[in-house]
């Protein structure tokens, strides 16, 4: 097993981690904070704006079953790159997308991936994905893990979580765990 981690930050930290739970070769996902200086920020801090942190799932798999660009591609593909410290509904900084890196190699493949969409003009507007330096995590509170799975029909699950687990397994199929990885039962 080669274990790494990937930290990324688009929206909602609850959509992100119901999607990531069911890619194959994701061991665990971990909702929490980062890119801030509040030491410890509780969620509402984080809420609120005015921390500077942004909602992010800290993602731990097997490089030898997925990829950090088969990551970096599903995370392109379920969020708006597009729009700054937006996703649709939810507006302030805690919201924007980041991949906040571990090394160089990270940042580079990062870089690179942004650079071929643009490229390839997959979106109608610039990537504004900010790619930065993880510096530190804050692990989110307790209540927050497998948000969606134990919530289903709480209305934003149903709204705005829901779609894009779908969108996921729609467009990403062929990167879904088999029944028993951490998401699929």
């Amino acid at each position: 097993m080669d274990r790494q981690v990937a930290v990324l930050a688009g929206g909602c930290f609850w959509c992100l981690e119901a999607v990531f739970l069911e890619v194959r070769g994701v061991l665990s996902v971990e909702s929490g904070y980062c890119g801030g200086t509040l030491e410890n920020p509780s969620y509402e801090e984080v809420c609120s704006g005015r921390t500077g942190h942004a909602e992010a799932v800290r993602i731990e798999f097997d490089a030898q079953r997925v990829s950090y660009g088969d990551l970096l591609g599903i995370f392109f593909g379920i969020h708006d790159p597009t729009t700054v410290d937006r996703q649709g509904n939810d507006v302030g900084s805690q919201y924007r997308s980041t991949v906040f890196t571990l090394d160089e190699a990270q940042r580079r493949e990062a870089l690179d991936t942004i650079a071929r969409l643009e490229r390839e003009a997959v979106f109608d507007a610039p990537i504004v994905t900010q790619v930065v330096p993880l510096q530190r995590w804050f692990p989110a509170e307790a209540y927050h893990r497998r948000y969606f799975e134990r919530n289903p029909h709480q209305g934003y699950c149903m709204a705005v979580v829901s779609p894009k687990v779908a969108k996921f397994r729609k467009q990403f199929a062929a990167l879904r765990g088999e029944p028993g990885a951490p998401g699929l039962g």
